[in-house]
């Protein structure tokens, strides 16, 4: 059980400390696992992004990435699919490095990008290529090694 699910359980909700706390564990673990505790690369309060990132934490991170029901491998291949029909390749090359962190091999990644252009369409798929392939080249050698399974 998460943070989340045992507030579910008192019947009281989650506060958003509790929620801004479980996000930033959450997606710290997925996103930069192996940073060191207490790194931050969090923009000034009064950023233009700052309100996003702090939505980002508590509605994404929290509820969504926390929540029981799927693992976060299977959580990656979901929201892979979905950033590939949104056209969002920014955020699918973060969502890239995230799936490799989750245990998705470039095999699996090729196939859920094949698999969207039946559905999203050729365009997309093919920006999302361009995109994982970026980010595929530049990792280092231990991990072009560990990231080139079949399945």
């Amino acid at each position: 059980m998460n943070a989340v699910n045992d507030q579910h359980a008192s019947a009281e909700p989650p506060t958003e400390a509790t929620l801004r706390a479980l996000g930033l564990e959450t997606m710290l673990a997925i996103a930069a696992p192996g940073r060191p505790a207490g790194a931050s690369t969090a923009p000034p309060p009064d950023a233009p992004d700052a309100a996003v990132i702090e939505l980002g934490l508590v509605n994404v991170w929290a509820t969504l990435w926390a929540r029981e029901g799927l693992g976060r491998r299977d959580r990656s291949l979901v929201t892979l699919g979905i950033l590939i029909a949104l056209g969002a390749e920014t955020e699918f090359t973060s969502h890239v490095r995230i799936a490799l962190n989750n245990g998705l091999t470039k095999h699996e990644i090729t196939e859920v990008i094949c698999h969207a252009a039946g559905y999203a369409g050729f365009p997309r798929s093919m920006a999302a290529a361009k995109a994982a392939r970026q980010v595929l080249d530049d990792l280092p050698d231990e991990t072009q090694a560990r990231v080139q399974g079949e399945s």
